[in-house]
C-alpha cells in the first residue's frame, strides 16, 4: 500500500452508515471534515470511535476520514467503529484475529422494530376499555 493510496471500510449499525477512508500517516482523525473529539462529545461515543486503533496500540499509525450519516451519536459511532475495523482488516490481514477477540469485526444486527398495523406501535396495542 503506497502513502496516498486509502483503504475503505464500512459500517453500519441501526439506521447510521459510516464511510472510512484510511491511510498511513500521523494519526489526524476526522469525521464529517471535523476532530473525532468535536463530532463525538460523550466519552461513551468517542472511546468506541477510537476503540479499534486503540485495541491495536496504532493510534498514531493511520489517518483516518470518515463521513457519518443517518441515526444518532451513539450509533454513528458504532458504525465508524465497525467501518475502522473492517479497513483496518483488509489493510493487513494479519490483524483479522485480534480484532475478532476484541468485538469489532462483528455487525450489530439490532434495528427498530417496525410498527405494526392495529397496534399503536411495533408492540403497544391500543387501551382497551371494557365499557
Amino acid at each position: 500500500m503506497t502513502a496516498t493510496q486509502y483503504v475503505l471500510g464500512l459500517g453500519r449499525r441501526k439506521t447510521s452508515v459510516a464511510r472510512v477512508r484510511l491511510k498511513p500517516g500521523t494519526g489526524s482523525y476526522l469525521v464529517n471534515g471535523r476532530a473525532v473529539d468535536e463530532f463525538f462529545r460523550t466519552p461513551r461515543d468517542l472511546s468506541e470511535a477510537k476503540g479499534p486503533l486503540a485495541l491495536l496500540e496504532t493510534p498514531d499509525s493511520y489517518d483516518v476520514l470518515a463521513n457519518v450519516n443517518g441515526g444518532g451519536p451513539h450509533g454513528q459511532a458504532g458504525a465508524l467503529s465497525l467501518g475502522i475495523a473492517r479497513a483496518l482488516k483488509s489493510a493487513n490481514p494479519a490483524l483479522f484475529e485480534r480484532l475478532r477477540q476484541g468485538g469489532f469485526l462483528t455487525r450489530d444486527p439490532r434495528m427498530k422494530e417496525r410498527k405494526k398495523y392495529g397496534r399503536r406501535g411495533a408492540r403497544r396495542g391500543f387501551q382497551f376499555s371494557k365499557r
